[in-house]
């Protein structure tokens, strides 16, 4: 019966259509996963961008006008430090006191 042509071409439509099957699977679960991280990823840029934003407006309102080297520095911190600067800000006297603890980072 395995030998027969119609079981060969039954056997090859079953393959075909489990391929087809897993294929539509596989794709909703990628796509699943990719929405996912990438919500979780654009979560996570947005929280970094409001903590740079407010950090930034902060040192302003206390030091004055920034130079655009050090306001790109502060852009490109992970938010843990963006946090640790906001609270470290407070302590800030001078720019030298900024510059100071983006060194020590």
């Amino acid at each position: 019966m395995r030998e027969s042509v119609i079981y060969q071409e039954w056997r090859a439509e079953d393959l075909r259509e489990g391929l087809e099957a897993g294929r539509k699977e596989g794709l909703q679960l990628g796509l699943q996963q990719g929405l996912q991280q990438g919500l979780q990823q654009g979560l996570q840029q947005g929280l970094q961008h409001g903590e740079a934003t407010l950090v930034l407006r902060l040192l302003r309102r206390k030091l004055g006008s920034l130079d655009p080297a050090l306001e790109n520095r502060i852009w490109t911190l992970p938010t843990s430090q963006l946090e640790a600067l906001g609270e470290a800000l407070l302590d800030f006297n001078s720019v030298e006191d900024l510059t100071a603890w983006l060194a020590r980072r």
